[in-house]
């Protein structure tokens, strides 16, 4: 894809990172862009932790969080930034801190904004094994170090979130060899590969979004895995048989609604990781993992945001 396209950003906080993505996923939008702050708290780490925060800070203030969503050049962009100021005051309602909550669009090259931030990503460790590697990156590996090349694009994951994290080190503890593995909500495809890289003997990639089919698509060709499908589509209307792990990493208010959809595509004692939960919305899908049927064995927490396993009775 060339052109322009329309980059809408909110002007945001930490704390209501997670229900202001949900508007933007809520869209027609072609790709999410997440700047929090906090993921450059721990500089002990080094490095390889910066990400667009850095950026932030300078702009917008060390308590300032980004989120960017970029959409069509022929969108009727009023009605689009109407739409969200009106949401951002719902959740205003909701007692949920949005900072600023300031809107701000602008008209971009397409260059600029999936480009340029490469400089900012580099390789990252994470876990016991797994190490993030862009494409465009050199990096020697250990024989203990299992390396995913990534080219994340305008796909949602490039290993760097808590979240994404969490899920990825709770894959680390779950994924077997014959395990079988549905990866709902696959952005980059980053969490499927990671499982295959963990040995899973089936790895299935869903998402809604075409533009991050044909990125996870592309990064699985990156890392020459024959054992991984990427497919758009709903995640009941297109998977046929059962999974022994299903991971989401997406939002609270989203993963609630699939509770119940991914109870039939997992096996009975199957294990279902879930994340993208900032704390307020923690007890709600704990609450609907149990009342679904779902046994709550682990909740790991990240800075704002926790990651739950759960096993199917």
């Amino acid at each position: 894809m060339q052109g322009k396209w329309i980059e809408i950003k909110v002007i945001t906080s930490s704390e209501a990172l997670e229900p202001v993505a949900g508007i933007f996923y809520g869209m027609d939008c072609k790709g999410v862009a997440i700047e929090d702050p906090q993921d450059i708290l721990d500089r002990e780490q080094g490095p390889l932790t910066w990400d667009f925060a850095d950026i932030n800070i300078l702009e917008y203030g060390a308590e300032a969080a980004v989120i960017k969503a970029y959409f069509s050049e022929d969108e009727k962009i009023e009605d689009i930034v109407s739409n969200i100021k009106s949401k951002l005051e719902d959740i205003k309602t909701e007692g949920i801190d949005i900072g600023e909550g300031r809107v701000l669009y602008a008209l971009v090259k397409e260059e600029d904004w999936a480009n340029n931030w490469k400089k900012y990503y580099k390789p990252t460790n994470i876990g016991k094994s797994i190490v993030i590697k862009p494409i465009w990156e050199e990096y020697s590996a250990s024989e203990s170090e299992k390396v995913v090349e990534l080219d994340p694009g305008m796909a949602f994951g490039t290993g760097t979130h808590e979240t994404t994290k969490m899920c990825i080190e709770a894959l680390e503890n779950t994924v077997k060899e014959n395990s079988v593995i549905y990866d709902i909500g696959t952005g980059s495809g980053i969490l499927a590969i990671v499982a295959a890289e963990l040995g899973a003997k089936e790895v299935l990639g869903v998402d809604l979004d075409p533009v991050a089919v044909d990125s996870a698509i592309e990064n699985v060709k990156y890392n020459n895995l024959d054992n991984i499908r990427i497919i758009q589509g709903n995640l009941v209307d297109v998977v046929e048989g059962q999974a022994d792990i299903v991971v989401a990493n997406i939002i609270a208010e989203i993963i609630c609604v699939l509770v119940d959809d991914v109870k039939k595509v997992l096996k009975p004692g199957g294990t279902f990781i879930s994340s993208g939960i900032i704390h307020e919305r923690r007890e709600m899908v704990t609450n609907k993992l149990i009342n679904s049927g779902f046994e709550v064995v682990k909740t790991d927490k990240d800075g704002e945001w926790n990651c739950i396993t759960a096993i199917l009775k």
